[in-house]
């Protein structure tokens, strides 16, 4: 079941919002209707489901409604009209009691651009704050803050004050505040924007890296198009208070839904967003172990291939043949029509998941002197990495499904293909 389910959410900032849906609804812009009302549109309209365990990034330029869409999920601010369903429950229809209950329960809290730490506490004592709040007792919640303060690589500076630490310590203390309460959902607002680059790389490398581990559901607000594409499982981008695409990072990139969204994405690094699974090639053709030296040559020749694959029965990879070897054994008078190929023969291809990122996969491209298989985890061939479907994903506009070599390239397992 989905965590949080939006239905046609819409925060309009002012007294008498319906004036603003009126005109909303007669395809009026954001800005002329608080041009003609004073209303401020935050976000309108808003539909979309965030699943449990996934970081769902919510992106857009400063007054898109990425932070008001974000502070809709626990009510900070109420929503004008739509629904908020969290594991099942409408909190728009909670009363003040009940919504303080299911905060406690539900969110770990949210962490901040600014850190939003309190200066007069320690590293302890801030870790511990949202513990007291939920009525913790001292010793369960000492213990709970020591295992994340450890989390979060901050072991030893249990004692130090804010003052003390630096800007990449200081968002570590906010994160672990929020992972502290160890609810279902952290919301972070913004949360390494204000830190130096690289510190904020390896941020997100710790984000990372701890969601493998507690696989919360996070709802992550930016500005930053590369950090969204690092971190996120999916990205909703906002413009002008609505919606205008939702996806993953491939799909935005190569499906953008409009104008805005193409120009959004273009100075967009694409070896950290595509993966071998993106750029593989079917495979044409295959040799069976069991394949005599004159089959796997005539299964070379007939798909016009200058090497090829080695499976057995259930498609796993056992190596690569070359057609020159082939050829050069077959003219033998001595070679039996049934002869296997020697082990000598058989070489052993480079091979990459589908996961694998582009930039990985170019690497390994430039030192490999054979071709590139795409296995899954039980060494099953799925496909195979050649230059010009390397080349056309770093292309603007580049689409998988329209990408020619699927129709001009399949059987190529050759690195020069």
């Amino acid at each position: 079941m989905s965590n949080i389910v939006i239905k046609n959410v819409s925060k309009v900032f002012g007294q008498r919002p319906e004036r603003a849906f009126k005109l909303l609804e007669q395809g009026i812009s954001k800005n002329e209707v608080q041009e003609k009302t004073g209303l401020v549109i935050g976000v309108y309209d808003i539909s979309l489901e965030i699943q449990s365990g996934e970081v769902f990034v919510i992106m857009g330029l400063s007054g898109s409604g990425k932070s008001t869409l974000q502070r809709l999920l626990n009510r900070l601010h109420e929503p004008t009209r739509g629904e908020i369903i969290i594991d099942g429950k409408d909190i728009t229809k909670m009363d003040n009691k009940e919504l303080i209950q299911f905060r406690r329960k539900a969110f770990s809290g949210m962490v901040f651009q600014n850190f939003a730490i309190l200066p007069h506490r320690t590293v302890m004592g801030n870790v511990e704050f949202g513990l007291e709040l939920h009525g913790i007792d001292k010793e369960k919640r000492r213990k709970r803050a020591q295992e994340v303060i450890e989390i979060v690589g901050l072991k030893g500076y249990e004692n130090s004050y804010p003052s003390e630490l630096s800007g990449g310590m200081q968002q570590r203390v906010g994160l672990a505040r929020g992972l502290a309460v160890d609810a279902d959902i952290l919301l972070m607002d913004e949360a390494f924007s204000a830190l130096d680059p690289l510190i904020r790389r390896e941020m997100q490398d710790e984000l990372l890296e701890l969601q493998s581990r507690m696989k919360k559901t996070i709802v992550f607000v930016t500005h930053d198009l590369d950090e969204a594409f690092k971190i996120g499982d999916r990205i909703a981008i906002l413009k002008d208070g609505v919606m205008v695409q939702m996806g993953t990072a491939e799909e935005i990139i190569t499906r953008p839904a409009d104008d805005y969204v193409t120009a959004f994405v273009e100075g967009l690094d694409r070896t950290g967003v595509f993966t071998a699974g993106t750029i593989m090639q079917p495979v044409k053709a295959t040799a069976h172990v069991n394949d005599g030296l004159h089959t796997v040559l005539h299964k070379i020749r007939r798909a016009g291939i200058s090497s090829i694959f080695l499976v057995d029965s259930e498609k796993k990879l056992h190596g690569y043949l070359k057609a020159g070897e082939v050829a050069e054994e077959v003219k033998k008078e001595s070679v039996d029509e049934k002869k296997k190929p020697h082990p000598s023969l058989i070489h052993v291809p480079d091979t990459v998941h589908p996961d694998t990122q582009l930039t990985e996969v170019i690497n390994l491209y430039t030192e490999s002197v054979g071709p590139i298989a795409v296995v899954d985890d039980n060494k099953k061939l799925l496909g195979v990495v050649i230059r010009g479907a390397i080349i056309a994903a770093l292309a603007k506009g580049y689409k998988p499904e329209e990408n020619g070599y699927h129709e001009q390239h399949t059987g190529t397992v050759e690195k020069d293909s």
